[in-house]
């Protein structure tokens, strides 16, 4: 069996389930934003982590804390439902792989972030993810996980993520600029009315500014 992206229009989305701040855009938009069309493209966050060399906000103790309340307080400013999982960091592989192999791919990924992140369910198994691939139709979970395709498409958002500089998720990019984070949405949404936005003297500044320092074993 093959598996091609559906064709949507819209704006290239990378995000992974493990990421709260993936959740809240993916509803803020939606609710607010519709004008803003995501086109999402599932990736591993671990990967991204890799390559670049980095540790993930919830691998350093006091990271976690703040990461977590600000998380929280996020999602009471917006007004969307959050509540954590059991527990976090968890494996994303199995809920980005479900996603993937559904037909519906957008509405997989709303029951997916709903499970995890509204109703503060585990997903990180095939027996945790049985109900919502039951909902898409799916009875089999761990034969869907398990496609050669659906792997193969993972494996090709990361690759494909990678090579435009992604670093993090959610990542959104317009006209191959990288908005990363839930709270760059105001700043992505005046870049779509104003793509001059980063044309003045004082970003063109910063873009080019040189480094001072850098510590060894750094990535440049």
């Amino acid at each position: 069996m093959s598996m091609s992206e559906p064709a949507t229009t819209g704006y290239d989305w990378y995000f992974d389930f493990i990421s709260p701040f993936s959740y809240l855009q993916w509803m803020r938009v939606r609710r607010d934003h519709p004008a803003l069309t995501l086109r999402p493209k599932p990736v591993l966050f671990a990967g991204l982590l890799k390559h670049w060399g980095q540790l993930g906000p919830a691998e350093l103790p006091t990271k976690r804390q703040h990461t977590y309340r600000l998380v929280q307080w996020q999602a009471q400013q917006l007004k969307i439902p959050l509540r954590f999982p059991p527990a976090h960091p968890f494996n994303p592989l199995p809920a980005l792989r479900l996603a993937l192999a559904a037909a519906d791919r957008e509405r997989a990924i709303d029951l997916i972030f709903r499970h995890l992140w509204e109703h503060g369910l585990a997903g990180d198994s095939a027996d945790a993810l049985a109900t919502v691939g039951r909902e898409l139709g799916i009875d089999d979970v761990p034969a869907a996980l398990a496609r050669d395709d659906v792997k193969r498409v993972l494996a090709d958002n990361g690759a494909e993520a990678i090579a435009r500089g992604v670093f993090g998720v959610p990542t959104l990019v317009i006209a191959e600029q990288l908005f990363w984070g839930n709270d760059t949405t105001p700043l992505a949404l005046q870049f779509l009315d104003n793509p001059a936005l980063f044309d003045t003297p004082d970003m063109s500044r910063i873009d080019t500014l040189p480094i001072g320092v850098q510590r060894p074993g750094a990535k440049a």
